[in-house]
């Protein structure tokens, strides 16, 4: 079978767990490859997620690595045993990788919050407001780019609200306020943003100016809760580009980020009250 030449996020994640397998139980490739009796160049590609493995091998790779993580083994089979393709694939080649991620990291979760400064979360943006913020890419986006990447923005709220889970908005004031196509635009958004506060699955709380500390996260984040722990995932987004974090480390200091911003943040009530006031005035 021929190497993947695009593996998924899903499919990466996998290959990531099983090298901390490997690295757990202190072997290299060429220690695991004589255990297994395959190739080493397979370990590696397996790791690297170009090519894919069966759950019989998932179990022999666990079992050479002494892994007694039952859980984990568990929804690792869960993830190699699901051959469905996301409804984002139909835009693969169309839109960035990057942005078709942040949908699979999205349906794939059981769970997932976010910490956004600038603009709205995506699957709560309406129509004019999506358009409006990937307007203003420098250089300008083709049209047929902006209305496919609209498209694909519009899709993830629909798919969000077919399947709901829960999901929590930490926003920060200054994206209340931020214009992206005008004042009308804002009053709509922030009308609409209103409307989704109210799902029993959807929790918005807006982060004040009037704090006395900033928080301490400079972008915008995601905390992607998986099957267990130890598929917990935080994307990091920036202008230009978005990270994937799995460490555990990584996924330790950025619980803690996100404690801290729960804090400080505004509850329910408080944030709907600020929403109301900030459009008003527009």
């Amino acid at each position: 079978m021929p190497p993947r030449l695009n593996p998924t996020l899903r499919q990466r994640r996998v290959g990531t767990e099983l090298r901390k397998m490997r690295e757990a139980a202190g072997l290299s490739t060429a220690n695991l490859s004589r255990a297994l009796g395959i190739d080493r160049t397979q370990v590696s590609q397996i790791e690297a997620a170009k090519v894919g493995v069966s759950p019989e091998r998932l179990r022999s790779f666990a079992a050479a690595c002494k892994c007694m993580n039952e859980p984990l083994i568990d929804a690792l089979e869960s993830i190699i045993q699901d051959r469905s393709k996301g409804w984002w694939e139909e835009y693969r080649g169309s839109i960035p990788d990057g942005i078709l991620e942040n949908a699979e990291l999205e349906k794939t979760s059981r769970e997932f919050m976010l910490w956004v400064l600038t603009h709205m979360p995506g699957v709560c943006q309406t129509l004019s407001y999506a358009a409006a913020v990937f307007g203003r890419v420098i250089p300008p986006l083709p049209r047929h780019e902006l209305e496919t990447r609209t498209a694909f923005r519009m899709q993830r709220k629909a798919d969000l609200r077919r399947d709901p889970k829960p999901v929590t908005f930490f926003i920060y004031e200054s994206v209340l306020r931020t214009r992206f196509g005008g004042a009308a635009i804002l009053k709509e958004q922030l009308a609409s943003l209103l409307d989704d506060s109210e799902l029993p699955w959807m929790t918005v709380r807006v982060v004040p100016f009037d704090i006395d500390t900033f928080p301490g996260a400079v972008e915008s984040l995601t905390y992607a809760f998986g099957a267990v722990p130890e598929l917990d995932t935080v994307e990091r987004e920036s202008s230009h580009s978005t990270e994937h974090l799995d460490a555990i480390s990584e996924l330790t200091s950025y619980r803690y980020i996100f404690d801290r911003i729960e804090s400080v943040a505004l509850n329910e009530t408080g944030s709907r009250d600020l929403i109301h006031k900030i459009a008003r005035t527009l």
